[in-house]
């Protein structure tokens, strides 16, 4: 992924969103994969499902691994503006170059655990709508 995306948190999150669109959606597509009773011959249900399984395992990959770039990126600024801060103590500008670098890098960390969250609610709706006909294999 791309590092200059990662130093403006704003459009680090607007990329984030744009990449959580499957997710988003995710009721849409499973209603759009899975056929009613009346079209049930018309449609594989199964490689329905098993290609929405691969974009969605796809996508969280993804957003995973760019979240963790950001956060070392970001972690090693943090490190270069504390040794900065350390040898110019009086430096007001270091210091808060550094400590809103540390905002960020907490807030990145936070994304971690907002993926979690998306990624459990995804893979709960996509068994419940696609168990029947595609069963992943972890």
């Amino acid at each position: 992924m791309n590092q200059l995306i990662c130093p403006d948190f704003s459009e680090f999150q607007d990329i984030l969103k744009k990449m959580r669109v499957i997710d988003d959606k995710i009721v849409y597509s499973l209603n759009t994969s899975i056929p009613t009773e009346s079209f049930r011959s018309k449609v594989d249900a199964t490689s329905s499902c098993q290609d929405l399984y691969l974009q969605i395992q796809k996508g969280h990959s993804e957003r995973e691994n760019f979240i963790k770039n950001c956060i070392l990126v970001t972690a090693n600024t943090v490190k270069t503006l504390k040794n900065m801060k350390d040898q110019m103590p009086d430096n007001i500008e270091a210091i808060k170059n550094f400590k809103a670098e540390q905002r960020k890098l907490r807030l990145l960390q936070t994304e971690l655990s907002v993926e979690e969250v998306i990624n459990e609610r995804t893979s709960k709706l996509f068994t419940e709508k696609c168990r029947n006909y595609f069963k992943p294999s972890n």
